[in-house]
């Protein structure tokens, strides 16, 4: 059987799946070619990231399809109810990126609270020029130890940034639709380990009481974080986005940076991916990745491994 990986697999996915006697087509095929190639080289199993979409045209299109897989959590760009209505076999892997995605959270809160978004753009420019001057302008930062870091999402990612941040001294406060309480625990280099019980708390409360904000949360039809929740929040905060683009209102984040109602924000996604507005880039205030939250070598390997697995167990049980 054929695998098209369109948006790239890791060597282990690939040695994994060459063993279970797959073939592994790696070759980049745009969008509007997708359905065409997929025809064309008769593949049955189709595996992507985020980049490329697999759509009712394309289910629609190519009547061979078995499977498609996500390499990653959310499923926004795949029509899933469609696909599993047509009989095709759908997979993920959500648990392979959690712990890429939960350090990467804590790099946009180091990066934020001690400007270095700001100084990494103005030290080549003015470093050798106007050093002392720097420094004056990035001697406020502040420590993340004792603050209150609010978890929107207590899923399996909010819970490893609960980790850290447990592991950092931070009090975590969380809020979830489905999960009334978690048990989160931190282990040390020992061996040794700590258990701690989170008790979920209403969504306003959140935004009241956290000094920053982290989302954790699928696509949504309307903003998490509008004008509404930005004006309850602490002032002085910082919100970090490594979930979905479109669950902050990216105006209305703007203005509150610009008022200083916010004092900073870490985006990995955006409402106009992958072409996010300019204001956004610009801003000084903004550290900003351009959607890596699972792209750590360790995750990759995971991800293609778990896809394989996934993949080849499920043709086994036929």
């Amino acid at each position: 059987m054929k695998v098209l990986a369109n948006d790239g697999i890791s060597k282990s996915g690939i040695a994994a799946l060459e063993k279970g006697g797959y073939e592994v087509i790696t070759t980049k095929v745009a969008q509007e070619q997708v359905a065409n190639f997929i025809n064309e080289k008769g593949i049955e199993i189709v595996l992507v990231r985020s980049a490329t979409k697999i759509r009712k045209d394309i289910i629609d299109a190519c009547p061979g399809l078995k499977v498609i897989g996500r390499g990653g959590v959310g499923m926004d760009n795949i029509d899933v109810e469609y696909a599993r209505s047509k009989g095709i076999h759908i997979i993920n892997t959500p648990a392979s990126s959690t712990e890429s995605v939960a350090e990467l959270v804590f790099a946009h809160l180091f990066t934020g609270v001690r400007f270095l978004q700001d100084a990494n753009r103005n030290m080549p420019l003015e470093g050798d020029s106007n050093f002392n001057g720097l420094k004056k302008a990035y001697a406020n930062g502040t420590e993340l130890r004792g603050k209150t870091l609010g978890i929107i999402g207590f899923g399996r990612i909010g819970q490893a940034v609960a980790k850290i941040a447990l592991g950092l001294g931070m009090r975590v406060i969380a809020t979830d639709s489905y999960i009334e309480k978690a048990s989160i625990r931190v282990n040390f280099f020992n061996g040794q380990f700590m258990d701690i019980e989170i008790i979920t708390e209403p969504l306003a409360h959140v935004f009241q009481h956290a000094d920053f904000i982290t989302l954790h949360v699928p696509a949504q039809e309307k903003y998490i974080i509008d004008t509404e929740e930005l004006a309850l929040m602490k002032d002085g905060a910082g919100i970090v986005n490594c979930a979905r683009g479109g669950v902050i209102n990216e105006v209305a984040l703007v203005e509150a940076l610009d008022q200083e109602k916010i004092a900073f924000a870490g985006l990995d996604v955006f409402e106009n991916e992958p072409q996010p507005e300019i204001q956004i880039l610009m801003h000084p205030k903004i550290s900003l990745t351009p959607h890596i939250g699972a792209a750590t070598r360790e995750a990759q390997d995971r991800i293609g491994t778990e896809l394989a697995e996934q993949i080849i167990g499920h043709f086994e049980k036929k």
